[in-house]
């Protein structure tokens, strides 16, 4: 049976006191290990306090981004080193914001998922299409492209350090959220891809989360899903009490 995730990304949003204070209370809740992988990406500045007292927890720590460097004049940009140093697991790698707003190509996210996976992280690597994509009946081949081209040269090894987050750009931050049957046929076209490439035995241990406006009230019904393994939880995750809700429906 697949271990089921949950991750918070909270953007851009909490100051170091902020994150601090929500680590703490996510800390006493769950102070010991469940059974459901607990990941939190503050924004950078917060990284380094929150691992502080995320310290001796079951609690994992991601990054929101990075760049493949090591190191070089590329003034505002952060190295996978400097993300370990920080005391970083995870970091995202293709949020639909980073694909949309920035212009990361698939080539870059290529590029970022080799840096992570050799510098010890562990890639949350998302894919997702549009609404226009969604429209035109390309979603599949959307998808497979991302997954092809974002894990060119990845090895079977490599991808078992790989967490998929399935989020469609046009439930980001929308309140839309697709509706349990539309996630699942993405995820097991997700999975099967996976699986043609590198095996089923990779493929069936593969966590996929679905992301794009998860809150305690639709949580259930996704992860009734089979091939739902968890979710990337962005607004909700932005109060404790909402988070702590979520995380305690799969743990159900």
């Amino acid at each position: 049976m697949i271990r089921p995730m949950i991750a918070a990304n909270w953007k851009m949003h909490k100051t170091i006191p902020e994150g601090v204070e929500f680590a703490k209370q996510l800390k006493k809740e769950f102070s010991e290990p469940g059974d459901v992988d607990i990941v939190i990406a503050p924004p950078f500045t917060a990284l380094f306090p929150v691992a502080e007292v995320l310290r001796d927890s079951s609690i994992h720590l991601a990054a929101q981004n990075m760049h493949w460097e090591e190191k070089g004049a590329y003034t505002g940009e952060i190295s996978p080193t400097m993300l370990v140093d920080a005391g970083c697991e995870f970091v995202i790698i293709g949020h639909s914001e980073r694909r949309t707003l920035f212009g990361e190509t698939d080539a870059m996210l290529n590029r970022k998922i080799h840096a992570a996976l050799k510098s010890g992280l562990k890639p949350i690597f998302c894919i997702g299409e549009t609404l226009k994509e969604r429209e035109s009946g390309t979603t599949f081949e959307v998808i497979k492209k991302q997954i092809k081209e974002g894990l060119n040269n990845i090895t079977s090894d490599d991808i078992r350090q790989l967490t998929f987050a399935y989020e469609p750009v046009w439930a980001i931050g929308t309140g839309k959220t697709a509706t349990p049957p539309e996630a699942q046929e993405v995820h097991r076209f997700i999975r099967e891809t996976i699986a043609a490439d590198l095996g089923y035995a990779h493929a069936s241990e593969t966590v996929i989360m679905y992301g794009g406006s998860v809150n305690p009230e639709n949580t259930g019904s996704l992860m009734d899903q089979p091939d739902i393994n968890g979710a990337l939880v962005g607004g909700a995750a932005l109060d404790i009490d909402s988070f702590e809700g979520i995380i305690k429906i799969l743990e159900r």
